[in-house]
């Protein structure tokens, strides 16, 4: 089914567009995923996600985070020159707006599981969240994702390691060409650059580890590509075991896809990373 678009007002009067993805009428989901996108794009280049979950019985519901999409465009006027800026509160208000969207969403399905999904620096956003916030999810999916240190997370140029494969500009995002060069061509896209968009502050603030003892187990699930140039299979091992022994996981899954870029959901093996998902919650909420 087509999306629905709502909006939300947060604490400091910004207009958050979000988007859900519904089962058809009559049909209850098994569980809803909260998904929340990266840096630089918007929730709509995860529709084809979307309609694989709902396929699969789960609804979902994703939003435009502060200075992206349409909830960007609002915030500076229509001026898509200014998208990136997060406006009033930064990071940690963006962060208390996935929480507002979470809750919006255990109102209209009550007793329905809610699992997170993070890509990129929705993961990192996704982390800081259940550091304080693990009971408001019943389970967490990082894609994309690090350990949020400077040794295991790497900042500036992204696409630096493969600059040599073609003339995108993009070509760390995937292996597939057609991503790469509609990247460029949405006007809602922009370079991946937090220092430059956020600020030092707020690019700072992404910086962290799993907190010690999470107040629920949760199971977690992360999807990474071999040829990730933000962490990469080191970082995420790292993050993993973290999850285990720091934070008191007992079901902690890692996929890792070999010779996969950053954006495993638009890699050319996206059906086996999506199928792969699609699995994991079944094995869980079914």
């Amino acid at each position: 089914m087509a999306p629905t678009t709502h909006t939300f007002t947060d604490d400091y009067g910004v207009v958050v567009t979000y988007y859900e993805f519904p089962l058809p009428e009559g049909q209850q989901p098994r569980a809803v995923v909260q998904l929340a996108h990266g840096i630089g794009e918007h929730a709509g280049r995860y529709r084809h996600v979307a309609q694989a979950l709902n396929d699969a019985g789960y609804a979902v519901y994703a939003d435009d985070h502060r200075g992206h999409g349409q909830t960007g465009l609002a915030q500076w006027g229509g001026d898509a020159t200014k998208l990136g800026r997060l406006g009033p509160g930064g990071l940690r208000a963006t962060i208390e707006d996935l929480r507002q969207l979470g809750g919006i969403i255990r109102g209209r399905h009550p007793n329905v599981p809610v699992i997170l999904l993070g890509h990129s620096w929705g993961s990192l956003m996704a982390q800081r969240l259940i550091n304080a916030h693990a009971s408001d999810y019943d389970a967490v999916v990082l894609t994309g994702t690090a350990y949020r240190t400077l040794g295991s997370m790497r900042a500036g140029n992204l696409n630096g390691r493969h600059k040599h494969l073609g003339t995108t500009g993009q070509e760390w995002l995937s292996r597939d060409p057609v991503i790469q060069t509609g990247f460029r061509q949405d006007p809602l896209n922009f370079a991946a650059e937090p220092l430059a968009k956020f600020g030092v502050l707020d690019a700072m603030r992404l910086l962290g580890r799993p907190a010690r003892n999470l107040e629920r187990d949760l199971p977690l699930l992360i999807q990474i590509g071999s040829d990730d140039s933000l962490g990469g299979e080191k970082s995420v091992v790292k993050l993993a075991n973290a999850y285990r022994t720091r934070s008191g996981l007992s079901d902690v899954t890692v996929h890792v896809y070999q010779h996969a870029r950053h954006e495993v959901f638009n890699e050319i093996n996206k059906d086996e990373v999506i199928a792969d998902l699609v699995r994991w919650l079944d094995e869980r909420f079914a």
